[in-house]
């Protein structure tokens, strides 16, 4: 079974540092991501790296509070909370791993908290 932490511990790592190896070293080459559940995916580790910092947030902008809902042996569902200065998310991902514990297919749901 893959441990999903320290792919999440990677992913805030690459979230805060843009780096385009931190980024890669997250996915297969053919690894899909898709920003929200129906969207046409970002395909290949190449145009994740080119979309991700096309996207890209300020290092340290946002803090990522997250727990495992459901891990089997190659996937892991996690809820998280995305906290930026001005906004707030709750957070669904799907990560569908391969043994050595990089992702091959990452989907997530984000829901923009009410403002008040």
């Amino acid at each position: 079974m893959v441990e999903p932490r320290p792919w999440i511990d990677g992913y805030v790592r690459a979230w805060n540092s843009n780096d385009p190896d931190d980024i890669s070293a997250l996915f297969t080459e053919d690894a899909v991501y898709y920003t929200e559940p129906y969207s046409t995916p970002w395909q290949g580790r190449d145009e994740i790296v080119v979309k991700w910092l096309d996207r890209q947030d300020k290092p340290g902008e946002a803090t990522f509070e997250w727990h495992p809902v459901c891990v089997t042996e190659d996937v892991g569902v996690i809820q998280g909370v995305t906290t930026y200065p001005d906004k707030t998310y709750s957070n669904l991902w799907v990560i569908r791993f391969v043994p050595d514990g990089r992702c091959r297919e990452f989907t997530e749901w984000w829901m923009r908290h009410d403002a008040g």
